[in-house]
């Protein structure tokens, strides 16, 4: 069974930038797509990122593509989300993810895995 930790999340102003680490232990994840969700209050989960085993391919979605990127880096056991230029209406709990194979979807089915997640708030 896989623990996924997230971190780096917090508070910052409309315009600003934080970085999210999502490291495994347990087991490794170097073999498995890796995704990012984000649920805001009284929202259902929705697909923020996704990145292939490895590395090769990232998905977006349009809300976030052109701001974010994702990253991992298999050696670590670890996935990123650089988030740029962050608006009051990414304000949610990020939660990592562990996909079923080397292969992203972009629905919660589609991961077998999560995180407790972390705060993220952008102040207007």
């Amino acid at each position: 069974q896989v623990q996924l930790v997230e971190s780096g999340g917090g508070l910052v102003q409309t315009g600003g930038s934080l970085r999210l680490s999502c490291t495994a232990s347990g087991r490794t994840v170097s073999s498995y797509a890796m995704g990012w969700f984000r649920q805001a209050p009284g929202k259902d989960r929705e697909f923020v990122a996704a990145i292939s085993q490895s590395g090769g391919r990232t998905y977006y979605s349009d809300s976030v593509k052109g701001r974010f990127t994702i990253s991992r880096d298999n050696a670590e056991n670890t996935v990123y989300l650089q988030m740029n230029n962050l608006k009051p209406e990414d304000t949610a709990v990020y939660y990592c993810a562990q996909g079923y194979n080397a292969w992203p979807g972009t629905r919660t089915a589609d991961f077998r895995s999560w995180g407790q997640g972390t705060q993220v708030t952008v102040s207007s």
